[in-house]
């Protein structure tokens, strides 16, 4: 993969994505090099907690500014300005002031779970792949529950791709009473679309979290994160003991790039157009958490 080409809807034009650690993500799972030590080191967890460490540290600091510049990040957005983060960790997981991402009001839409690139997935039992043409993971191996993935295994699925530039709080999609999160054990490969294109089942075996998600309109909605190479940690900030609103913060990833998974039940979703056409070109669409992913179907 020469560029990763993605499609902006704010823009309406396709875009080549500026890829942090561009050249180290190549050398890893483009040479022979790179994949011994992916084997050996990369994935393994101690490797992305030291990273994480690093981050923590009070010098890291010194990354923001220069960060913020190179991948042009509107600071006007940030809840608190970039002098006043103790660390670049600090500063990855910031809250965004609330108008700076507003939510889409209308009852029968659900909302991006977080700013990134998406692909979807309207009816799983006739996928013809992801980045790649017939290239798609197991569900029963992503959901790690044999009955789930026999309920969803006609159902739509939605991926959303956090690069490290992204705002990393993820949010819930549709209104609801959740349930604990479930943790599930894997490695920690990259889910950068080099790294995808390579191995999509990356996205069914890397370290995860589940989440049954209970609503009214949209039936049982299933909320995954996937955490990734340099991911210091997937941090769950919503409680179990009240209903929950559309839009608001489920948790945030520590540093790192990182993808969100949400799993509809079939017939409960009718993705937007804008979606559907870029994922059938196995080309993601840039849209931000609150802009409308889609509709209730009209009966």
């Amino acid at each position: 993969m020469d560029q990763i080409v993605y499609h902006d809807r704010y823009r309406n034009e396709d875009c080549v994505e500026k890829v942090y650690g561009d050249s180290f993500l190549r050398w890893t799972y483009g040479t022979v090099g790179g994949k011994i030590a992916l084997a050996a080191m990369v994935k393994r967890a101690w490797f992305s907690h030291w990273y994480g460490w690093r981050m923590d540290r009070a010098v890291s600091r010194e990354k923001i500014l220069p960060f913020i510049q190179q991948y042009e990040l509107d600071a006007d957005e940030f809840l608190r300005p970039p002098d006043q983060f103790a660390s670049f960790n600090e500063f990855f997981f910031r809250k965004l002031k609330p108008q700076a991402r507003p939510i889409d009001p209308r009852p029968a839409a659900a909302v991006f779970p977080a700013d990134g690139r998406h692909l979807c997935v309207p009816d799983l039992s006739r996928c013809d792949g992801l980045f790649v043409k017939g290239e798609m993971f197991d569900l029963a191996t992503l959901v790690d529950d044999a009955e789930l993935a026999q309920r969803y295994a006609g159902g739509s699925l939605l991926l959303s791709r956090l690069c490290p530039v992204d705002y990393h709080r993820f949010h819930f999609p549709v209104a609801g009473s959740p349930g604990p999160s479930r943790l599930i054990n894997g490695p920690l490969y990259s889910v950068n679309p080099i790294a995808l294109c390579q191995n999509i089942h990356i996205l069914a075996t890397n370290k995860r979290t589940l989440t049954q998600l209970e609503t009214e309109s949209f039936g049982r909605v299933l909320l995954m994160e996937i955490g990734a190479t340099c991911v210091g940690g997937i941090c769950q900030t919503y409680s179990t003991d009240q209903p929950i609103d559309k839009g608001d913060e489920k948790g945030y990833f520590r540093f790192g790039g990182s993808s969100t998974i949400t799993i509809f039940e079939p017939g409960r979703i009718q993705f937007d157009d804008d979606l559907v056409e870029q994922s059938s070109q196995h080309r993601e669409l840039y849209a931000k958490i609150g802009d409308s992913l889609g509709t209730i179907p009209k009966s």
